[in-house]
């Protein structure tokens, strides 16, 4: 009678619904591994559209289509706005080097505010691309879908994860964030600031997280808290969980501002992070 496999090596029982459980603990440990390989304290995060392109190759699709003979004008303008959207990129990109070669001249054994990003293209391609230009490690959160592309060639090797549940990659994305820099996006982008405000204004995280929102041109037509507040749906001082930047080095200046006063004044006790990080 053949052998039957050990339990945790049985393929078709870790793919089962009963062994969701034992699925989702694995991408909480096995990252928590890495990062503690990786001697990685903390992170800043970036967030933005994957529909972003930097500004050489939107400017080589707008020259393409103009010099191809396209008359749709529909697909004219659309490339024209990539181009003026393309300067998105081109700030996450240097945003990323500065925070990147600021963290490194901290005296510090571990690596500190590595700059993060959910790991695919655009925005989070050029916050990974300026933090490795920068010479730091950095790191990619992707998450496996069947419709997007895969990660970005700029990931620190051993910093790509890849995960299948969104709960576990916002959690990763949550526990470790000193900062969250929220460019111009879509719905993803959205419902990952909406949650980190979620936890500061219940006191769930148990860091102080600094909010950045990037870019007024695009995000003040869209998101105006100033009426929940008047409304009673939020107290007047949520309005102060964001701060607004429209450069690199303002963005900067505010996270550097926010990340040595809270966070560089004592050192940080060694701890095993616990799933359970938020308040009781």
């Amino acid at each position: 009678m053949p052998l039957q496999p050990l339990a945790y090596l049985d393929t078709d029982f870790l793919a089962s619904g009963d062994g969701r459980p034992l699925r989702i603990l694995a991408e909480y440990l096995e990252p928590l591994r890495r990062f503690k390989a990786q001697n990685i304290q903390d992170t800043v995060v970036l967030f933005g559209s994957a529909r972003v392109h930097s500004r050489e190759r939107a400017e080589l699709a707008l020259s393409e289509h103009m010099t191809g003979g396209v008359v749709d004008d529909v697909v004219l303008a659309r490339a024209r706005k990539a181009v003026e959207w393309s300067r998105y990129y081109e700030d996450a990109r240097t945003l990323a080097k500065l925070l990147t070669t600021w963290s490194m001249s901290l005296d510090s054994p571990l690596h500190r505010f590595v700059v993060t990003s959910g790991g695919g293209p655009g925005i989070m391609e050029a916050a990974n691309r300026g933090a490795h230009e920068a010479g730091g490690k950095t790191i990619g959160l992707n998450i496996r879908l069947p419709f997007e592309q895969g990660a970005n060639p700029y990931i620190t090797e051993g910093l790509h994860f890849e995960f299948h549940y969104f709960f576990m990659r916002k959690f990763w994305f949550a526990y470790l964030a000193k900062a969250l820099v929220v460019f111009p996006g879509g719905f993803g982008t959205l419902d990952e600031m909406f949650e980190i405000l979620t936890l500061m204004q219940t006191e769930k995280l148990g860091e102080k997280i600094q909010i950045v929102l990037y870019g007024s041109e695009y995000w003040d037509p869209i998101l105006n808290l100033q009426p929940m507040a008047e409304w009673g749906a939020i107290a007047e001082e949520d309005t102060a969980l964001i701060k607004r930047a429209d450069t690199p080095e303002q963005a900067f200046t505010l996270l550097k501002d926010h990340l040595a006063e809270h966070h560089l004044q004592k050192p940080a006790p060694k701890k095993t992070p616990q799933l359970a990080r938020t308040r009781s």
